[in-house]
């Protein structure tokens, strides 16, 4: 499962991580974040101890969703060195998840 990520844990798992991050920022009443959300899950599976992969409830914690211009859900923004190296609005396939995780392993 992905880690749950709040505004007040952010800047140490995110933007303090060694490895890749992915975050996926999305809201209980949001239907593609449902969608999103257990493709997100499969992929902290597979990539566990290799990248980071997290969940914003932009409902609960606003403060980095504003931070970073999420303006659209489900937004899954990939990090490295606590920069912004990718963005994804909207649902899409796997692979595209997976793939820009892997450019950066």
């Amino acid at each position: 499962m992905a880690i749950a990520i709040t505004d007040a844990t952010f800047e140490e798992v995110v933007l303090k991580s060694t490895k890749p991050v992915m975050v996926d920022f999305w809201a209980a009443w949001c239907g593609p974040c449902r969608m999103v959300g257990p493709i997100i899950d499969q992929i902290s599976e597979e990539y566990e101890g290799k990248a980071v992969i997290g969940k914003v409830d932009v409902d609960a914690n606003q403060e980095f969703a504003a931070k970073y211009g999420v303006r659209n859900i489900p937004t899954v923004l990939v990090f490295q060195n606590g920069e912004v190296v990718g963005r994804q609005v909207g649902v899409a396939p796997k692979q595209t998840y997976a793939d820009s995780l892997d450019a950066l392993l």
